[in-house]
């Protein structure tokens, strides 16, 4: 059985109550965010954009770096790149690079 949020009223609230509940140590991807808050295939484009605003809002919990893409990169700026490390390493997520190292065993899916 799939856990959908469609009760909530707009896309961008389910998209942050989603986002919210990927547990410490996993990961998951902008598209299964998306598709979890019953967004379609380009949905996964918005999904830093309503997270962006959500924490301007006041919504400071929202845990970005256990957010990646499709095939398992993160992503990383200069601003950011040391605090993202250093939560990546205290949650036991292993990179090469700047892709997560065991991708499918880390990945965290909405059943």
């Amino acid at each position: 059985m799939r856990v959908y949020f469609s009760s909530m009223k707009t896309f961008s609230e389910r998209v942050v109550k989603i986002s919210l509940m990927i547990p410490k140590g996993r990961v998951t991807t902008y598209g299964r965010i998306a598709k979890a808050a019953g967004g379609g295939a380009m949905a996964s484009q918005s999904i830093t954009e309503i997270l962006g605003k959500a924490y301007d809002a006041g919504v400071k919990n929202i845990p970005f770096h256990r957010i990646v893409y499709a095939d398992g990169r993160i992503w990383v700026n200069k601003t950011h790149r040391a605090k993202r490390l250093a939560l990546y390493k205290k949650e036991g997520i292993k990179l090469e690079g700047n892709k997560i190292k065991n991708f499918q065993e880390t990945l965290f899916e909405f059943k």
